[in-house]
């Protein structure tokens, strides 16, 4: 309302818009327009993130290491936004008039420069951690058990009193990496692509932009799980159009809410 580039809102403003939690379908609807115009370019995006997540989880399996299967499905939302990058790129560009090309969404160039690259560093470097801090339950419950391969883990997980204490407590902690990587990467990452800000300005300001909007973000955080589980269900084959209708919708949350 009024908000334009030469006089922007003040800061307390910007970061807090009231918005209902209904909302976030509105993000959703235009992330969904977003995707149909021109969609070849998003659609191969989506496949080319598909085709890539389907070698590391046949990577997983071959080097035997299916055990940090689960961890790694939930550090791919970690590292989602940075992967989003070309998708946010084509929205900027239909919002801007200009024209779209998979070329410009696979090669941004942020205004931030290399900071959304630092930034990324940094989300890369928290799923690491996420994955490590997952091998760790398993061993706090489990010891030097080796794992079961998925065909038992849901029987070890929830017949066992260790599977009970494992999967608490690994709720929990996984919760909180979930909470902490979303906030500090919903925002920052478009942030970065749009305006000439440094990663850790932008990562605090998503915090700010997160928490000062808890209703609609908690909203469009329950959409993007139930959606992402979804992909899972078919076997990552839903990522070819969920995840550019995801990123094509987060710009329209940051533009919404900045």
């Amino acid at each position: 309302m009024g908000h334009t580039e030469s006089t922007p809102l003040p800061l307390a403003a910007q970061r807090r818009r009231n918005l209902p939690a209904s909302a976030a379908f509105g993000w959703l609807a235009a992330g969904w327009r977003d995707l149909w115009r021109n969609p070849l370019p998003s659609l191969a995006y989506g496949l080319a993130v598909f085709v890539l997540s389907l070698a590391v989880v046949t990577c997983l399996f071959r080097l035997e290491l299916d055990y940090i299967l689960f961890p790694a499905l939930a550090g791919f939302m970690v590292v989602g936004p940075l992967v989003a990058i070309g998708l946010y790129q084509k929205s900027r560009d239909l919002e801007e008039g200009r024209p779209v090309s998979l070329a410009r969404m696979l090669f941004v160039k942020a205004e931030s420069g290399a900071q959304v690259w630092f930034t990324g560093a940094i989300l890369c470097l928290l799923m690491l951690v996420w994955m490590r801090a997952a091998v760790i339950i398993y061993a706090l419950f489990f010891g030097l058990r080796p794992f079961p391969g998925l065909d038992h883990i849901a029987a070890m997980l929830f017949t066992t009193p260790e599977g009970w204490g494992m999967l608490a407590v690994g709720t929990v902690v996984g919760g909180l990496f979930a909470a902490f990587s979303f906030a500090i990467s919903t925002f920052s990452i478009p942030m970065l692509l749009a305006e000439k800000i440094d990663a850790f300005t932008a990562m605090g300001t998503s915090i700010s932009m997160v928490f000062r909007n808890l209703p609609v973000m908690l909203m469009w955080g329950a959409i993007v799980l139930a959606l992402f589980l979804i992909c899972v269900v078919t076997g990552l084959v839903g990522l070819i159009v969920i995840f550019p209708l995801l990123g094509h919708a987060t710009w329209h949350s940051y533009r919404a809410i900045r």
